[in-house]
């Protein structure tokens, strides 16, 4: 499911059918903002369960109401309202909505405010993100500028040309072009789209010997630390060249102790501590530009909001 389809949450606190059918209309985008969801869950029924003379009271619903109510949410369903966030990244992106992972972290981060949008693609450089930018990233016209990007490419870039991943290597400068090319399409797209690049992670090059993702014969590591920190440094100099944010991963998590086997699980990859690592510098480069649960309103009424003895009242003028 990570490659292929999104998930987008639409939970509600407190919330029963009742409620959810008052908001329905601002919790899903209109037909015509987009292409249908491919599935939707629809989870009420233990709010509306309430007994009616206990604490509880005011989230019950009648049983015959309740059925009448999921009903017509059914009958209605289409799909979208919430600010984005979109990743777009190679595996340490597609597999960071993994429990435990950077993006779902940040999707809990920012639940009821934002939706993060995952756009990771395993074993992609910076050559095939720009050959696809067009299809994985929606245009202008579709709808809202998302609140920001993240563009976190360059382990595989990083490949050495005379080792087996060698398919995957994109030489140093060319490297750089594709990021200022990928952040200038960006720009393009959405003016007010924050955008912050993230650099290639340290390697591990006595775990990539352990973790081939091919036979190896040579017994030598397809990437080595030293030219992953060079990529990691040709990130830094796009970022700046364009006048926009960037996380410098590679020198950041070297200044932790045991690093290799703390944060990454295979000399490349991301343990759940390392994930911790990326997800804590995103959140503060997203807060370094104002973008943050606190500066985000919810959605729809929390249900601290609710008054007990008039619900209904919360839905109106939405």
């Amino acid at each position: 499911m990570v490659v292929g389809a999104d998930v987008v949450l639409r939970g509600y606190s407190g919330y029963n059918t009742r409620s959810a059918l008052m908001v329905k209309e601002k919790a899903f985008p209109p037909s015509e903002s987009g292409g249908a969801p491919l599935a939707v869950t629809v989870f009420f029924g233990a709010n509306d369960a309430s007994l009616p003379d206990r604490y509880a009271a005011f989230l019950h619903v009648p049983l015959d109401e309740y059925k009448q109510n999921l009903i017509a949410i059914v009958a209605f369903l289409k799909k979208k309202m919430r600010p984005e966030i979109y990743l777009f990244g190679d595996s340490i992106t597609e597999g960071s909505f993994t429990n435990g992972g950077w993006g779902a972290s940040l999707a809990n981060h920012f639940s009821r405010t934002a939706d993060v949008v995952l756009r990771g693609y395993s074993g992609y450089n910076t050559r095939w993100a720009l050959m696809v930018k067009e299809k994985v990233l929606p245009p202008a016209e579709s709808g809202g500028a998302p609140l920001a990007v993240t563009v976190f490419f360059g382990a595989n870039d990083a490949s050495l040309p005379d080792r087996y991943s060698a398919f995957q290597h994109v030489p140093l400068d060319e490297y750089k072009q594709n990021l200022v090319a990928i952040v200038a399409f960006l720009k393009k797209q959405w003016a007010s789209t924050r955008i912050i690049l993230i650099t290639p992670p340290p390697i591990d090059e006595a775990a990539r010997i352990l973790h081939p993702y091919v036979p190896n014969p040579s017994g030598l590591p397809e990437r080595t630390n030293e030219v992953a920190g060079r990529y990691a440094k040709e990130c830094v100099a796009a970022a700046a060249e364009c006048g926009v944010a960037v996380i410098d991963i590679w020198e950041k998590m070297q200044k932790l102790p045991n690093w290799e086997k703390t944060y990454l699980s295979d000399g490349l990859h991301l343990t759940p501590n390392g994930n911790k690592v990326v997800f804590e510098e995103v959140i503060a480069q997203l807060k370094d530009q104002k973008i943050s649960p606190d500066n985000l309103p919810p959605d729809l009424p929390l249900f601290s909001q609710i008054d007990p003895n008039d619900p209904v009242k919360s839905f109106q003028n939405l």
